[in-house]
């Protein structure tokens, strides 16, 4: 976790039904990251306001170069990864692959479409052809020889990237709730006005009358997913 208010919202909610047991790697509060990768089955890099580019001097607690050399080293020990938001820019940069400025900033709810790619995957094969998910952002993954888009939005054209079997990027945001958009609200009010005359910009009121239970359904088919691949080792 980057900032406290960018939380795992709907993602700590399912792991406690399925009683895994959950760390966390607090940076705004000057955590240190794990020593022993060997611990780790699922890691899971949150979002923030920063971008892969953001030095330790515009923001003291984030690390950029470690945390991608972390992210690195956990991918080489074939665990399961996941990406939200700067998470996916993150685990981009760890694979070689650049960072992108989005063509567009979006804060909201909207859809998104699933690529020939993403029809064709495992997981995003048993999803809609267009489904509506959160966003609050700016930028946008890197793309590697390997990867593939899964699905795109109108201000988005990388909204879910696969890296492998494995690892999946979201620009987007499945694990949105009430709770947690009010956080979000409340520490990036600055955003709202800031970008106010946007095309996919919603106003705060907008932001808390959506449906997030149905959002956090598709998450949690996702999650499940991933938690099937790691127990076919063992099956």
């Amino acid at each position: 976790m980057h900032e406290s208010f960018e939380a795992p919202g709907a993602i700590l909610d399912w792991a406690r039904k399925h009683d895994h047991k959950v760390s966390h790697t607090r940076f705004s509060l000057n955590d240190k990251l794990p020593i022993n990768i060997q611990d780790i089955d699922f890691l899971i890099v949150m979002g923030g306001p920063q971008c892969p580019a953001t030095t330790e001097q515009e923001c003291p607690h984030f690390h950029s170069a470690q945390e991608i050399a972390f992210i690195k080293a956990v991918i080489d020990e074939n665990k399961l990864v996941l990406g939200i938001c700067l998470g996916a820019q993150l685990i981009g940069e760890a694979l070689g692959a650049k960072f992108d400025h989005s063509p567009n900033r979006e804060i909201g709810v909207f859809d998104l479409e699933l690529t020939e790619a993403g029809k064709q995957d495992k997981i995003f094969s048993t999803f809609p052809n267009k489904f509506a998910v959160g966003h609050w952002h700016g930028d946008m993954p890197g793309l590697t020889p390997k990867s593939a888009v899964l699905a795109f939005s109108k201000g988005c054209p990388r909204q879910i990237v696969r890296y492998s079997p494995k690892i999946y990027g979201f620009q987007c945001h499945f694990e949105f709730t009430k709770e947690s958009m009010e956080g979000m609200i409340n520490n990036n009010s600055h955003e709202l006005e800031q970008y106010k005359s946007l095309p996919f910009i919603e106003t705060a009121t907008e932001l808390r009358s959506h449906d997030y239970d149905t959002i956090n359904g598709l998450l949690f088919k996702f999650l499940d997913y991933m938690q099937a691949q790691f127990d076919s080792k063992f099956g």
